[in-house]
């Protein structure tokens, strides 16, 4: 009886145990795709925050805004779970958070071109 009773027991630890594995696997799949959804949310959101145009009008509010977005997108790759996706947002935070007058009064265009490489690069990690 007690023997009987001590490979219930085993068979039973063992039914546990896998069971428990199941969910682990089941837990990293759902952390899989959530991990997913959060960067495919990460990336409509940085891409969104990238169509800032300078105002050329008021170049030092064009400069402070850019800044602005620069903080905005720091903060997204942070949420990024996807290391790629993260370099991408954070080059284009370090050229929006370094823009000064001198960019937007002088070569605009240079800024301009540097900004649409890395959406680009961007938009790129962002594609499945």
């Amino acid at each position: 009886m007690k023997r009987l009773a001590t490979v219930v027991l085993g068979a039973g630890l063992v039914f546990a145990l896998a069971g428990c594995d199941a969910i682990q696997q089941a837990q990293q799949t759902a952390d899989s795709v959530s991990s997913g959804v959060n960067t495919a949310t990460v990336c409509v959101d940085a891409i969104r925050v990238a169509g800032f145009t300078p105002d050329s009008a008021d170049p030092q509010a064009a400069v402070d805004k850019a800044k602005a977005t620069g903080d905005e997108l720091t903060a997204l790759a942070a949420k990024a779970g996807d290391t790629t996706v993260n370099q991408a947002i954070n080059d284009l935070a370090t050229t929006m958070k370094a823009t000064t007058v001198q960019d937007l009064a002088s070569g605009p265009a240079a800024w301009l071109q540097r900004k649409a490489d890395q959406v680009s690069a961007l938009t790129k990690a962002c594609s499945p």
